[in-house]
């Protein structure tokens, strides 16, 4: 074969080759790199620093939504399909989109997750609250149903088809899944840092352990999500389903439930409570979160 038939050899190098060959790292590096750019007009304006006299239109809700949401997007979804894109091609973009459809799971993973996610968190912020504890309006618990329809198209689609979808079949392949629970994890708090200098994270009054408290908190909640994630077949809507339940009984009835009780017990709380389910979590499948190999490498 002559030299001028021959086949260009591929090319190596550039940004697009490095995505390749480290498509983890550049998921992590990626999607904190959109997310915290596209947080700095929050963070600068007035719900944050201030540098910024400015403020989003309709007050904290407007905040978030306008400000905080458009950058939650951006990084984890927003980075895991352009990674997946590149390193895996189209193939993989359809398993990647694949698991975000896989609602077809047994109904007591719905029950458990729905009814369980509230029961725990009550059980754990009743060791802090000093027996201060109501039954919300039944207005207010009528109102966790759209707010969980709102959080599953806001915080769940945002954050899990990276950080679930993308990152964990990945790096438990690696590390096994408590490795990939542990570092997953902590990645994913520190995803969540910049937000601490904003109405997000308390600002002005936030404490200097909370940023801190938080990263143990997802470390140790992540133990359970990577457990139902593997258990259920790698369904997204069930990792979903799990970390919006936390954030809707917050945001919608947690002020009416436990009416004295302030951002940093509150915090205390989950931790105790995220701690425990992942002790009981890890000692019930015997440190394997629910991970089979074999079955990993077909999904």
């Amino acid at each position: 074969m002559s030299v001028l038939t021959a086949p260009a050899p591929p090319r190596q190098g550039g940004v697009l080759d490095v995505v390749r060959r480290r498509p983890i790292l550049s998921f992590f590096v990626l999607a904190n790199a959109a997310s915290w750019l596209a947080w700095l007009p929050y963070i600068l304006s007035n719900h944050g620093l201030g540098v910024w006299d400015f403020w989003f239109p309709g007050g904290s809700i407007g905040g978030q939504l306008l400000g905080m949401l458009p950058g939650a997007y951006l990084g984890p979804i927003g980075s895991a399909l352009a990674v997946t894109a590149i390193a895996d091609g189209r193939a993989g973009v359809r398993a990647w989109a694949r698991r975000l459809w896989r609602w077809k799971v047994g109904w007591h993973w719905y029950v458990g997750i729905l009814a369980g996610v509230p029961a725990a968190m009550v059980l754990s912020a009743l060791v802090f609250s000093g027996g201060d504890v109501q039954v919300p309006p039944a207005a207010v618990l009528l109102a966790l149903v759209p707010g969980l329809l709102v959080q599953m198209v806001t915080t769940g689609l945002a954050e899990e088809p990276g950080w679930r979808d993308f990152a964990l079949p990945r790096v438990q392949r690696v590390l096994g899944a408590p490795g990939a629970a542990v570092v997953i994890g902590a990645l994913w708090g520190v995803w969540h840092l910049p937000l601490y200098l904003t109405e997000w994270g308390g600002r002005p009054d936030v404490s200097w352990y909370r940023p801190l408290e938080f990263i143990a908190f997802c470390i140790a909640f992540n133990v359970v999500m990577t457990w139902v994630f593997n258990r259920t077949g790698q369904s997204l809507p069930m990792a979903m389903l799990l970390h919006v339940s936390i954030n809707n009984v917050a945001s919608v009835a947690w002020a009416e439930t436990f009416p004295a009780m302030d951002v940093d017990t509150f915090q205390h709380s989950l931790l105790l409570g995220a701690t425990v389910a992942a002790v009981i979590t890890l000692v019930g499948s015997r440190g394997r979160l629910g991970y089979v190999p074999e079955v990993a490498r077909l999904s």
